[in-house]
Formats: C-alpha cells, sequence, structure tokens
C-alpha cells in the first residue's frame, strides 16, 4: 500500500515537472503525460502491468466529466457570443461531417468493414479540449477575429457529438439497428443532456439564491457534486452526460457565483489533476510495440483526417460566414484530437465482443501523431498565416481572467487626528494605482463621490491592481516568546540588517508595525525574504 503510493505521489510530481520540460522544448505537456505513462507501462521501462480497459474506462470517464465541466464553467460567453452561431455549427454539424468522411475513406480506401469505419469516424470526430485549452494558454496565443473563443466553445461542446455518434454506431454493432431505437436513442441523447444541464444549474443559481454555505470551502465541494450529479443524473436515463456537464458548467461558469475566484482555482486544479490522470492512464494501458502494426492505416487515417476531413468539414461550415482565410486554415489545422477519442475507443473497445481492427491502438496512434505534429506547430502556422494579434490577451477568453490578473482591497482606517479628516474625496490624494471604493461610517456602507467629506473613524475601503507573484520572493512567519531577542522591543530596535516584517498577527488583530511598534508575547510577525 506505502509503496503503490509512493509510486504515485513519483508519477505526479514527473508529471508536474514535465510541465517545465516541454515548455522549453515546445512539446504540448498532454503528450508527455502520455509518453511518460507509456515509458512506465508494460512494454516500457517500469513494466507497470495493467490492462483493465473496465476499470480505464471508469476512471477516465470520470475525468473527462470534469474536463467538460470546467471546458464550460471557464468559457466566457460574452467573448464568445460572435462567433456562438459558428462554433456550434462547427461542434454538431463538423463533428458529424468528420466522422461520415472519414467512415466513408476507412471504408472504400482503407478496405474496413463498413460499421468499424464509421466507429473510427465516430470515435475521432470531435476536437480535444484538455489540449485546445492546453495550448492557448501555455502558448498565450492572442488569435484574430475571435478565433481563440471560436475553438474554445468548438472543443469544448463537440465531445458530447462524438459520444452520441459513438453511442449510436456500437447500438448497431450490437444489433439494435431499427428506425424506432434509433431515432429514441438520438431523442434520450439530446434531450435528455440538454434538458438535465439547464435544470441542474438553474436549481444549483436558485439554492445558492437563498442559502449561504458555511464556508468557503464547501462551495467548491459542493459544485464538485454538482459537476458529477449533472453527468450522472442523464447518463442513469441513458441521456448525454458529457453534453449536460457542459451546459451545467457554461451556465454556472458567466453568472454570478459567491467565491467564484476560489471555484476557479480549485477547479483549475482539479483539472489539472484530472487531466495527468487521464493522459497518464491513457499511455499507460497502451502497448507501444502494437503501435508498428497499425502504423500504416493510423498514419493514412491522420493524414487524411488532417489534410482533407477536418478542412473539408471547416470551410463547409465557415464559408458561408465570411470567415477570413487565415482563420479558416487555422481552425482546419487546430482540430487536436486528444482523452476524448482514446476514452470512446476504450467503451467501444469493452462494448463489442469482436472487432478485426485494434481500434485503441489505431486511435491511440491517431492521437499521438495529431499533438505531436498539429499541436506543436499551432503556434508557427498561427504567426505564417498573420492570425496573431499582440492588441489582444487570449486569457480574456477564460472565466478565470480577472484570476490571471486580479483585483485586491485595502482596509484602512481614518483616525481622528488624520490629515483627510473633514476634507473632501476629490481634495486627497489616495495611492497610486488605487481607487476609493467604499466607505464604511458607523455600520454605513456609503458609496463616496467627489464632494463626500471625509469623517474621523471612517474606513476607506480601496480597490487596485493586485501583483502577480513575485519571483525570488517569499513570506514566512516567527512567534514571539519571552525567551527570544524580540520581545519587549520595538520594531526600529530589534529589526537589524535585511529582515522586513510587513504585519503582525496579534489574537485575532492584525497590526500593520511601524517603528515604535512594542512586540507583545505570542505575536506572530511576517516577515519577507528575498531568495
Amino acid at each position: 500500500m506505502v509503496l503503490n503510493l509512493l509510486l504515485v505521489a513519483t508519477i505526479i510530481i514527473v508529471c508536474v515537472l514535465g510541465n517545465k520540460i516541454s515548455n522549453k522544448i515546445g512539446m504540448p505537456v498532454l503528450l508527455v503525460f502520455i509518453l511518460l505513462g507509456m515509458f512506465f507501462g508494460s512494454d516500457g521501462m517500469v513494466k507497470i502491468k495493467f490492462d483493465n480497459y473496465y476499470f480505464a474506462e471508469q476512471v477516465c470517464s470520470i475525468a473527462l466529466l470534469f474536463i467538460m465541466f470546467y471546458g464550460g464553467f471557464g468559457t466566457k460567453w460574452d467573448e464568445a457570443k460572435p462567433i456562438a452561431v459558428k462554433a456550434i455549427l462547427l461542434s454538431s454539424m463538423g463533428t458529424i461531417f468528420t466522422a461520415v468522411l472519414v467512415g466513408i475513406f476507412c471504408f472504400f480506401v482503407m478496405g474496413i468493414s463498413l460499421l468499424e469505419s464509421f466507429l473510427i469516424g465516430a470515435v475521432v470526430s470531435s476536437t480535444d479540449a484538455a489540449s485546445v485549452f492546453s495550448i492557448l494558454r501555455s502558448k498565450r496565443l492572442n488569435l484574430r477575429d475571435h478565433t481563440a473563443s471560436l475553438l474554445e466553445i468548438e472543443s469544448g461542446s463537440n465531445d458530447p457529438f462524438a459520444y452520441m455518434l459513438t453511442i449510436i454506431v456500437l447500438s448497431f454493432m450490437n444489433g439494435h439497428n431499427s428506425p424506432q431505437e434509433f431515432i429514441f436513442l438520438i431523442f434520450k441523447q439530446i434531450i435528455f443532456g440538454g434538458v438535465f444541464g439547464v435544470g441542474i444549474a438553474v436549481i444549483t443559481l436558485l439554492y445558492f439564491k437563498k442559502f449561504k454555505l458555511s464556508s468557503s470551502g464547501f462551495y467548491s465541494i459542493f459544485i464538485m457534486a454538482i459537476a458529477i450529479i449533472s453527468y450522472a443524473a442523464p447518463t442513469f436515463f441513458e441521456g448525454n452526460g458529457y453534453l449536460s456537464a457542459y451546459i451545467t458548467g457554461i451556465i454556472l461558469g458567466n453568472s454570478k457565483i459567491e467565491d467564484k475566484s476560489e471555484l476557479v482555482h480549485f477547479f483549475d486544479g482539479l483539472t489539472g489533476l484530472m487531466q495527468i490522470l487521464l493522459f497518464f492512464l491513457l499511455g499507460l494501458l497502451a502497448f507501444p510495440s502494437q503501435l508498428p502494426k497499425v502504423a500504416f492505416p493510423a498514419l493514412a487515417i491522420s493524414l487524411f483526417l488532417t489534410f482533407i476531413a477536418r478542412p473539408v468539414a471547416v470551410y463547409a461550415i465557415l464559408t458561408p460566414f465570411k470567415s477570413s482565410k487565415g482563420q479558416k486554415r487555422l481552425v482546419s489545422w487546430a482540430g487536436l484530437r486528444g482523452a476524448a477519442s482514446i476514452v470512446f475507443a476504450i467503451m467501444a473497445t469493452i462494448r463489442v465482443n469482436e472487432m478485426n481492427n485494434d481500434i485503441f491502438h489505431i486511435v491511440f496512434f491517431i492521437v499521438l501523431f495529431s499533438i505531436l505534429i498539429q499541436g506543436t506547430l499551432i503556434p508557427i502556422v498561427s504567426k505564417r498565416l498573420n492570425m496573431t494579434d499582440n492588441d489582444i490577451d487570449v486569457m480574456s477568453t477564460f472565466n478565470d481572467y480577472m484570476d490571471e490578473l486580479p483585483v485586491q482591497f485595502l482596509q484602512l482606517a481614518i483616525p481622528s487626528d488624520h490629515l483627510w479628516v473633514h476634507q473632501k474625496v476629490k481634495d486627497i490624494l489616495l495611492p497610486p494605482d488605487s481607487f476609493l471604493l467604499l466607505i464604511v461610517r458607523e455600520k454605513e456602507n456609503i458609496m463616496p463621490n467627489g464632494d463626500t467629506e471625509i469623517l474621523a473613524d471612517d474606513i476607506f475601503i480601496l480597490s487596485g491592481k493586485s501583483p502577480n507573484r513575485i519571483e525570488g520572493l517569499t513570506l514566512y512567519e516567527m512567534k514571539v516568546k519571552k525567551e527570544t531577542r524580540w520581545y519587549g522591543k520595538t520594531i526600529a530596535d530589534a529589526i537589524s540588517g535585511d529582515e522586513r516584517v510587513i504585519v503582525i498577527r496579534r489574537g485575532e488583530s492584525i497590526v500593520i508595525p511601524k517603528g515604535d511598534t512594542v512586540l507583545q508575547e505570542e505575536d506572530i510577525l511576517v516577515f519577507s525574504e528575498v531568495l
């Protein structure tokens, strides 16, 4: 048990460290996670024996639901509105076009059986949200014409359609092919997925309006449970759980929720862990020795998908909207295949008793090709097509944009002897880059204007830019005891050299240190230290 825990912790640390390495060499980080999984797997150097497709499907489905939920939660709808119709058509009709074209190619050119051909087409028809989001963020791709939002919405919302296509083909392969069953299956997938997604989000928002949770940490736990319910509830009724999770995420992410910044940080970390788990597990499940056996058909499908099927689908949908050539070419190239395709391939493997082709490793090869070639070259292709614009910040297309450049608040008490007392707000000089947001006067909140008079004991609430974490600077704490050199002395007498006390925690109070502040027993001094 202990050795297994150590192994898991080591793998996570290696994956996190791989993130920095991937950024330096320009390789997409998710590919690093897959390669590490292959390294630790049965055919790799560590040789961890793992071939449980059933367990892998369950774990990967859970990871994928969180990625889908956060894909919606993190998408800023205001930025996406101008391209919403194009993105939705790409995620729906574009996914269907791609699946059909790949299916036709596999059947007529590769000689694969009809149902297996369209199964491959369905499985690889969607683009991968985790891969697209990761590259846009890590490479800070500031794209013109709302192209970043277009890719985000498409990649975040097309997995449910690929899942639906996969379920439909699998139903045919298992003998459920009557017209009534086919129509009812599509109805359940779309209607149940959509209704549950909207309904769960609305109920959650109504709950937050009437009730408050006791701790901010409980909001993260509560929303995590909502994400799980948004997937599990429609799935229980054979609806599209991924569609439901995405819809729930996008509604909640674009609504006013208490402690939303903490939610973003929580789900950002959780989704990062899920991506590590998912891609590593998929690499662990793969057998590299099988890849040469499927290399020819997989490479042929990869080339057709990248250079024919995807561009045809993109041009067919974007041309009527008069999209620029650069946007159509970039969107065609940025159709990355990823985790969802491999998860759907696992699902196909365990739900069909016999297949003539190794669908899992064919799809695995296609994903490796896509992330390695397309993912690595997206920044270069974007610049070559003149689709980058430094006046645009790609981070503004995500809902956590304010958390990338956060605002901080400062509370300032005005004592009776302060120079500002009885002056007007317009006559005082506030700290640089700050704004007087609120005055608290005897438990009354006052929205100030230039003519507001300042009174003794007013409390100012100032807002301003909060700096990003400063490299090379850290904080540490020390408690004052009677036997230490600090006890009973003033800050001026106690401090020496490069020491800097930035705040004193005294019981439940916070004391801003001055030179004549006398240090007391049990004071906690917070120092800043240059590394």
